[in-house]
């Protein structure tokens, strides 16, 4: 029993005290936090602050300079992306990595890995076993399609999506694998309020209903809110303070950060000024 309780209570993902460098520039310092199995973490913070860098890191995109990361008490270091991907680890980007002229519909098709069909050897003496195969992944993409009110857009190639819709493929793709922990950057880059809002909800139901963990990286500070409890906030590749939403924008340190109010005058400099969380003005 005690066992079976430890498992459960493990973490999906823990970073402990992970470094990046790239040359003499410090991306990451010294970074520790856990993402709790089951919940929409937020990581937010000013340009620069190395969020996306430490997602590379998680994804096995970068191995850090110093520091580990763990996925269920395993250590997942320098792991290559398609080995996270295997054990269910998938990242989403800022900008979507779609098919362009593959339908919508082939591009979740293309996901799933150890298809059959993928040799050529195999696609010719094992061709009931493809078509087959083929049927089962073309009826669990219709189903994404569906959940994700996408399937008016099935046979429409992908590099014809708008922005919002490109992001929803994206998570519709995490869907054809058997995903634990996402990790979403910045999904509201480039997507209209509408399809946002239904962003949000898809990402919601997914969470509820399906079990996925979620990390998300993203400057709207209302989209956050709406879904991450706790939030992480990065300044200068180190982490400067977790909680909740409504902590986070009545926390000093914060605002300095995101005004650029903090650190040394070399660092203030440097970094690109953005609003605070809460708006325009400091919260």
């Amino acid at each position: 029993m005690a066992q079976s309780m430890s498992a459960r209570d493990e973490p999906m993902i823990a970073i402990e005290h992970v470094s990046k460098s790239f040359g003499g520039v410090q991306a990451v310092n010294d970074c520790s936090f856990t993402i709790a199995k089951g919940a929409i973490t937020g990581l937010i913070g000013p340009n620069g602050a190395g969020k996306t860098t430490l997602f590379n890191i998680i994804a096995g995109v970068f191995a850090p300079t110093s520091g580990r990361v763990a996925m269920e008490g395993t250590d997942i270091t320098g792991k290559l992306p398609h080995e996270l991907f295997a054990r269910g680890l998938v990242r989403t980007f800022q900008i979507a990595q779609e098919y362009a002229e593959m339908t919508v519909l082939e591009n979740l098709m293309v996901v799933p890995p150890g298809q059959t069909g993928e040799s050529l050897f195999a696609s010719c003496l094992s061709w009931g076993k493809v078509r087959g195969e083929e049927r089962k992944v073309r009826a669990r993409a219709e189903e994404v399609l569906g959940f994700l009110s996408l399937s008016h857009l099935t046979y429409e190639k992908a590099g014809n999506l708008s922005g919002g819709q490109k992001k929803l493929l994206e998570l519709g793709r995490t869907m054809m694998t058997e995903a634990k922990v996402v990790l979403l950057d910045e999904i509201a880059a480039g997507v209209n309020r509408t399809l946002l809002v239904e962003l949000a909800a898809d990402i919601q139901r997914l969470n509820q209903e399906r079990g996925y963990t979620f990390c998300v990286i993203e400057h709207d500070m209302d989209l956050i809110a709406k879904l991450c409890d706790p939030v992480i906030v990065m300044a200068e590749g180190a982490v400067l303070t977790t909680g909740t939403m409504e902590e986070i924008r009545r926390n000093k340190e914060v605002i300095e950060a995101y005004l650029g109010h903090g650190g040394s005058a070399g660092a203030r400099a440097r970094r690109k000024p953005k609003a605070p969380p809460g708006g325009a003005t400091a919260p």
